[in-house]
């Protein structure tokens, strides 16, 4: 079993790559890889509650959103939607020291 560390800058209303990335991320948890993704900068808008359909499939996918991003867009952890943990910048680094293959979408 791999460890897959995803960061997503853009939202869906900007890219629909988006959505493509977001599809990565599910294969990967359900062939067994333990993944991560990293909501960081536009990313998070995705991860509020109004939004969430947009995560429905990352069930298997461990979601964080940049507790900078949110404040700096004036989101508060209680607008998130379920799953959805806040972490700081450092999960990053923790992943790459970690050896977790680490992938800027």
């Amino acid at each position: 079993m791999a460890k897959y560390f995803l960061i997503e800058s853009r939202s869906s209303f900007d890219s629909t790559q988006v959505s493509q990335n977001y599809q990565l991320a599910s294969d990967l948890a359900n062939a067994g890889n333990e993944t991560t993704l990293f909501l960081v900068e536009n990313g998070v808008l995705a991860a509020r509650a109004a939004a969430a359909n947009s995560l429905a499939n990352l069930k298997a996918v461990n979601v964080l959103a940049d507790d900078f991003s949110l404040r700096e867009r004036g989101i508060s952890e209680t607008e998130l939607g379920d799953g959805v943990q806040v972490a700081s910048i450092a999960a990053v680094v923790d992943a790459m020291a970690e050896g977790q293959k680490t992938i800027w979408l």
